[in-house]
């Protein structure tokens, strides 16, 4: 089936008009008289038509932290058109449907939560709820297939998609929204008040993404991306967790398909290699490696047994650019510049994550000429490494 995205039409009249009301509230305008001049185009916006505004305030200069500002306001009026509108519900077992079924699991899960607050036994089930909150850091996984598998292809139909990046930030306020109810359960002289702010914070950050991928992003996405395309999400989705759900039966893809390149050689004046033995010596490299070309453009990433970072498939070919949260855009385009200009040849970073430590390293790639042709990311696990003292021999093996 041909992608209806090609289809879906929208009233630019209308549209425009819906851009002046929410640059009115960016501009902070009394609310009540800006509803009434623009309600009967309010009445009927649709989900692609709220990404087509909030994409032309990305475009104007906003940045989405701006935006968030507003967000949650413009929602709330949207929301009864929004709520009614008709769109076509995804099949059972599908890649959408299993996040949908992953949202409802999680509204269970916050109920549980809800109900020892509701009952004001906090501080006696202090324990219970600390287990209960650092459960919900298993959802990331659902925000990763959302940022690494649909938000790829929703980008790669059409220009107004670049606004997922506004819901990319609203995942990483999610996630220290739960980090921060962790540490406070954690502390031994735990504040109360602080704990009910920070709750009602994190309910509030949870269920409003629910709410907007309910209203504009999955029915946004089932009118521009094909039922081909949903499966092959599901097979993308293999290496990743399903929250709070029945891990689905999905069967894997064979990984890289040979025929015809057999007898095809790699060949430099330090040796040669088959394709075969070229994809088993990159994925068993104890790193996570990333390619991206002088066009920023992703062109190609290794899948090695324990891969630190997820990648998928959808992402090659994405703009660099779009495969990091929008508030650290800057940075890797100030460190691809570095390269590009020749001022730097790589930059080092390291972070604690999973409990682990990570080494994270750009390379500036050049040719024998010396002209640029892109990074190479090399993500290592050194947790191990960093701990070597003295000397274990290859004869002590």
């Amino acid at each position: 089936m041909a992608a209806k995205g090609l289809n879906v039409n929208m009233d630019l009249e209308r549209v425009n008009r819906l851009k002046d009301y929410v640059q009115g509230v960016l501009d902070n305008e009394e609310g009540r008289a800006l509803y009434i001049k623009y309600k009967e185009y309010i009445d009927k916006v649709t989900p692609q038509e709220c990404f087509e505004i909030f994409t032309s305030k990305l475009e104007k200069g906003y940045t989405p932290k701006d935006v968030l500002k507003i967000l949650d306001k413009v929602i709330n009026v949207f929301y009864k058109p929004l709520s009614n509108y008709s769109w076509e519900r995804p099949k059972e077992g599908s890649f959408l449907d299993l996040l949908m079924k992953e949202n409802k699991a999680l509204e269970k899960k916050l109920g549980e939560i809800r109900r020892i607050i509701q009952n004001k036994e906090v501080e006696e089930k202090k324990d219970e709820l600390l287990e209960r909150v650092k459960e919900l850091e298993e959802f990331n996984e659902h925000y990763l297939k959302k940022e690494n598998i649909l938000f790829p292809y929703m980008e790669k139909k059409m220009d107004r998609f670049k606004g997922l990046t506004i819901m990319w930030s609203l995942h990483d306020e999610a996630r220290e929204s739960i980090k921060k109810v962790i540490n406070i359960l954690e502390s031994e002289d735990m504040s109360l008040d602080e704990f009910n702010y920070e709750i009602g914070k994190l309910f509030f950050t949870l269920l409003g993404i629910v709410k907007k991928e309910d209203l504009i992003l999955f029915p946004a996405a089932m009118e521009v991306i094909s039922d081909g395309e949903w499966e092959e999400m599901n097979f993308q989705s293999i290496e990743y967790g399903f929250p709070f759900i029945k891990r689905p039966a999905l069967e894997e893809k064979e990984e890289l398909n040979l025929y015809g390149f057999e007898d095809r050689k790699f060949k430099t004046d330090t040796g040669e290699l088959n394709f075969e033995q070229l994809l088993l010596l990159l994925n068993t490299l104890p790193v996570d490696l990333t390619f991206v070309d002088e066009n920023n453009k992703v062109k190609f990433f290794t899948r090695p047994k324990d891969r630190i970072f997820p990648r998928s498939p959808a992402v090659i070919g994405r703009d660099v650019e779009n495969c990091h949260p929008a508030e650290s855009v800057y940075l890797v385009n100030k460190i691809i510049e570095s390269f590009r200009n020749g001022s730097q040849d790589s930059a080092k970073f390291w972070i604690d994550y999973k409990g682990r430590k990570i080494l994270i390293q750009y390379f500036a790639l050049r040719n024998s000429r010396g002209e640029y042709k892109g990074v190479l990311e090399v993500s290592q696990d050194v947790t191990e490494t960093k701990g070597l003292r003295g000397e274990k021999r290859l004869l002590g093996w």
